[in-house]
């Protein structure tokens, strides 16, 4: 398989209390950058872990980002054309 193009993703995290925050960028090809975000919350029963912290955080961190490509591609494609059944994936 040949790489046509790479994708250079960037993750930080912070622990506050119980919280975790996360933030992601994404630089495309094209120079445009997209930054999210994500939280986690830790139940006070639950045992500190902070990798499922950052997991949590990080994964919602990086969904926020993939629903703001789908919109960029959407928009990109102009009116008549749908990329819809991506958000279901």
């Amino acid at each position: 398989m040949q790489t046509l193009v790479g994708w250079h993703v960037e993750m930080e995290f912070r622990e506050d209390g119980d919280r975790t925050m996360a933030a992601a960028l994404v630089r495309l090809p094209d120079g445009t950058e997209v930054r999210g975000h994500g939280q986690c919350r830790r139940h006070h029963s639950d045992a500190p872990q902070l990798r499922v912290g950052e997991e949590v955080a990080g994964a919602r961190a990086l969904n926020d980002i993939a629903m703001q490509l789908v919109t960029k591609a959407e928009a990109e494609l102009g009116p008549g054309s749908s990329i819809r059944w991506l958000r279901s994936v």
